[in-house]
């Protein structure tokens, strides 16, 4: 036979793996005791649990129990769980974040080269949503920055692996871009998006 304690210990295991109201009588068989030694150990148990004024109380509901928070708690618990407002990159940093990952390691000025336009900003911002990385230094003049994506690049777009990018003919399709002819040179796509 357990302890008193060890069963609320049980007890207490068993409410918060089971999540939803737990029948005294379930509780008991588990333990192979009776349910009014069960109801009676779970009474005692939410009782400590209100004395040392948890943020977690244990609720009953008829002959069942749960595992519940502390009512005073919910304005914390309702800002925790509001949704964060997903930011959505914007058309700039989408073509900068794709020439990153198709030529990657690649500086910056190669990412101006092939944009037109300056991207100090945008290659900022990306960095510090960890879409991207320095990752070295390139040989040239001046031994400019390398970017190369991340691990959270990855994850956000669903890739395993860089080698899961789609080829760069089917770009178009990927950033939603409809091509009038079938395999457009690349180049047209940033001017259609550009429109």
């Amino acid at each position: 036979m357990f302890t008193k304690e060890r069963m609320k210990a049980a007890l207490e295991t068993m409410l918060f793996v089971w999540g939803r109201p737990l029948a005294a009588k379930d509780a008991a068989n588990a333990l192979n005791i009776s349910e009014q030694e069960c109801t009676d150990l779970l009474l005692e148990l939410a009782g400590e649990y209100d004395e040392a004024g948890r943020g977690i109380r244990i609720r009953r509901m008829g002959r069942s129990f749960q595992m519940a928070t502390d009512p005073a708690n919910g304005s914390f618990v309702r800002r925790l769980c509001t949704p964060v407002k997903v930011k959505r990159l914007s058309q700039a940093a989408l073509e900068v974040l794709a020439i990153i990952a198709y030529r990657q390691p690649v500086t910056k000025g190669e990412i101006e080269a092939i944009r037109g336009i300056r991207c100090d900003r945008v290659v900022e911002g990306l960095r510090q949503k960890d879409l991207i990385r320095e990752c070295g230094r390139s040989t040239g003049v001046g031994r400019p920055i390398l970017y190369g994506t991340t691990d959270t690049f990855l994850q956000q777009f669903g890739f395993a692996t860089l080698k899961e990018l789609p080829e760069i003919n089917d770009i178009g399709d990927v950033i939603g871009i409809e091509e009038d002819e079938e395999g457009a040179d690349p180049r047209q796509i940033r001017m259609k998006m550009e429109e």
